[in-house]
């Protein structure tokens, strides 16, 4: 019996195999081994039914994490995970790797994230290519769900909002100034509370004004990160993986286009294609 898991810094996705067929599979908040300690991590385990049930009955683990590229948080993770899965041999790369699989299995290509965060590189079949572009969402993860959660709020707070998406945000959310700042600069879990604004996005999706939160967004991502890796690797097929991807890739492909990009595949849940990869 196998486990998979694809997590990003909001969501951990968790698919477990026997003889290639699925027995059980839960969603639970992230494993980010840069921002969860492994207190923290054996709590969230121990709550999830799905994961007791198999605990005992799994023999490999295959993890793939955002904050999981250096090895000592690879490690870390992995004895952390050993304490709860006793009779299992863990493997943790980070989210990255687990998105070149899920998008090329053993081919090569350039490979963009779009998720809770972002990233992007160049795929060798083997392994993704190290990079300058993880800089979490402090200083970096253009184009995310947490880039979008401070665009959204940075328009919010300088009163730029127009006026039907400001009274909506203040309803949904139950948000102003004081609130706002304080949970960004003085409560735990800011990248969950800045991700946790991809609602308001899908919500308000084909508002004009949400469009241009995203395409900019987009834009910058596009700069930023995929253009510089295409014109290193500009024979390569360009594949995305993550949820602000896959929810929006209409304005993605729109994005691409205006930089003569051709999109081949966008794999909103990675998890899938990582079983399958993994199962065979």
């Amino acid at each position: 019996m196998i486990a998979v898991v694809y997590s990003g810094s909001k969501s951990a996705f968790w698919k477990i195999a026997s003889n290639g067929k699925t027995v059980a599979e839960c969603t639970m908040p992230g494993i980010n081994p840069c921002f969860n300690d492994p207190k923290h991590i054996l709590y969230l385990l121990g709550k999830n039914i799905a994961l007791i049930n198999y605990a005992e009955q799994v023999k490999r683990i295959y993890v793939f994490a955002a904050g999981a590229s250096a090895s000592a948080k690879q490690k870390e993770l992995a004895d952390t995970l050993g304490i709860f899965f006793k009779n299992s041999k863990i493997t943790v790369k980070d989210d990255l790797y687990g998105a070149s699989i899920a998008a090329c299995y053993n081919e090569t290509g350039i490979v963009g994230i779009l998720g809770s965060g972002s990233n992007c590189a160049y795929y060798d079949g083997k392994n993704p290519m190290q990079n300058n572009y993880g800089l979490g969402f402090i200083l970096g993860d253009e184009g995310s769900a947490n880039h979008l959660g401070r665009l959204l709020l940075k328009k919010y707070l300088e009163d730029k909002l127009p006026t039907n998406l400001k009274l909506k945000l203040e309803e949904k959310y139950n948000v102003d100034r004081p609130f706002v700042l304080e949970k960004v600069y003085k409560k735990p879990g800011v990248q969950q509370y800045l991700s946790s604004f991809l609602d308001f996005y899908i919500e308000n999706r084909t508002d004009k004004y949400i469009i241009q939160l995203i395409d900019q967004a987009f834009e910058s991502y596009f700069k930023i990160y995929l253009l510089p890796t295409t014109t290193k690797h500009p024979d390569q097929e360009v594949h995305f993986v993550g949820t602000v991807a896959g929810t929006f890739q209409d304005r993605l492909r729109n994005t691409a286009q205006k930089h003569d990009v051709n999109i081949i595949s966008i794999t909103k849940e990675p998890i899938y294609n990582l079983l399958n990869y993994y199962s065979n």
